[in-house]
């Protein structure tokens, strides 16, 4: 069946205090729109409407070039409003789920269940049990099936003891809610066209409403200030490393780990606590990390150990590599097999071959080295003269003293050996020893500076 979801995210989310629109506030390192849109397509949506209202261009220009379909609700007028605004563009014959943009932990199995559990004919509504549920629209039940739902605001005593709430995510047929929309009035305490309303309309009109209830309250939290934001952040990364944890992966502390976008895990893979990861990345068979770890849309090779308090960004490794500790690897650092990256070393746009080792204090930008190389202590790259970057190309078994600065453009030899201290401006030969520095002089007659007298 064609299904089209309304995605009500028009809401100003003044509770937050931000400039940044509610459903653009970040989970995960991704807007809580993107998760609620995600889920839509994960569950085969032909249709994905979004009602927008405050924030709107900013919202829109977020999610550009995606196949959405966008309405304006000007007025926030309730639920009912909203979802009405997306309707004279939805065929009669579809299916619509309404979805909200500030819930975004909802799984795409449960859209399913109530997609296909509602069928072509009746409507479903997403319930859930709640310990306290003040505050939430109460189910009213009959027989078992679903006759309406009362908000807190308009509920009796004896509806306020329900446990049972309603989440506000519905499944009918499109050309029936146009028509339960259109009769809405706001004869309620908050004036607003509820669209809840529309369940007692279907059981009116002789049609069965079912009532599903999702698996936990986690998943079905709405999302209004930066505490409950905080809130989701926990639940959502609890569930993304228990995930992570039945394909086999083992975390220090599953509580002290936050994957901001897409971690893929190979067998064996050990993450020690406080290891961020954003965008995509892609851990290796047997790979180690190291606690207080930031890796960024990377890929770490089988076997490779990325020590503590290292920054990888944009990087790729081989296979049991060594990185860190206080290490950074910025965009472009490719590292074969078997190279190590020490201490107190940066990497930027260069490759190193099977072997290299770059142990400590040292800068490597816009290099392209072989193998078997050595850089010692202190060693950097100066790739940089102001206007234009250039570039340093070492050869396969090359020695480099420490406290070398190799001033790009320049070429070292295969086998060639740079003496400590120097700077080397000109390519040097293959299989030689080169070396610069000043004549050692001490000057006769200096003293250090003497302290200026206060006036």
């Amino acid at each position: 069946m064609n299904t089209t979801i309304v995605i009500l995210a028009a809401g100003q989310g003044k509770r937050m205090n931000s400039a940044l629109p509610k459903v653009l506030q970040p989970l995960a390192g991704r807007p809580l729109l993107r998760h609620v849109i995600d889920g839509a397509l994960a569950v085969g949506a032909n249709d994905i409407c979004v009602v927008y209202g405050h924030g709107g261009d900013e919202v829109r220009a977020c999610f550009a070039g995606e196949h959405l379909r966008w309405a304006l609700q000007s007025e926030q007028l309730g639920t009912g409003h909203a979802v009405e605004q997306a309707m004279p563009q939805t065929p009669d014959e579809n299916r619509v789920l309404v979805v909200y943009g500030d819930v975004p932990l909802l799984r795409s199995e449960t859209l399913a269940m109530l997609i296909e559990g509602s069928g072509q004919t009746d409507v479903g509504v997403l319930t859930v049990d709640m310990d306290n549920p003040f505050g939430y629209g109460r189910i009213i039940r009959e027989d078992g099936r679903v006759m309406k739902s009362v908000e807190e605001r308009d509920a009796n005593d004896q509806e306020k003891a329900i446990n049972e709430v309603n989440t506000g995510v519905i499944c009918a047929p499109a050309g029936k809610l146009k028509n339960w929309l259109g009769r809405l009035t706001n004869d309620n305490s908050q004036g607003e066209y509820y669209l809840t309303d529309v369940l007692a309309m279907a059981v009116d009109d002789g049609v069965v409403v079912h009532g599903f209830k999702a698996g936990n309250q986690a998943e079905v939290m709405g999302i209004n200030d930066k505490k409950q934001l905080a809130e989701a952040e926990r639940a959502l990364q609890k569930r993304l490393v228990e995930q992570l944890q039945e394909e086999g992966v083992t975390f220090a502390d599953p509580a002290r780990v936050d994957i901001r976008g897409e971690l893929k895990c190979g067998r064996d893979v050990f993450i020690d606590v406080n290891a961020v990861f954003e965008g995509e990345v892609l851990l290796g068979d047997n790979t180690k990390i190291e606690s207080n770890n930031l890796i960024r849309n990377s890929e770490i090779g089988a076997g490779t150990i990325i020590h503590s308090n290292c920054h990888v960004e944009g990087a790729r490794t081989g296979k049991k590599c060594e990185v860190g500790p206080f290490s950074r690897l910025r965009p472009g650092a490719e590292l074969a097999s078997g190279v190590k990256i020490g201490n107190f070393v940066e990497v930027k746009k260069s490759t190193i071959a099977d072997g290299s080792k770059v142990n400590h204090l040292s800068y490597i930008g816009d290099a392209v080295i072989g193998s078997g190389v050595n850089i010692g202590a202190g060693t950097i790259t100066c790739n940089y003269d102001g206007v234009n970057k250039h570039r340093t190309t070492i050869g396969d078994d090359v020695f480099i003293g420490s406290g070398v600065e190799l001033v790009a453009p320049v070429e070292i030899g295969k086998g060639a050996t740079i003496g400590a201290g120097s700077t080397i401006s000109k390519s040097a030969p293959e299989g030689k020893l080169t070396l610069e520095r000043a004549k050692q002089v001490t000057v006769p007659g200096w003293k250090p500076p003497g302290k200026r007298s206060k006036k």
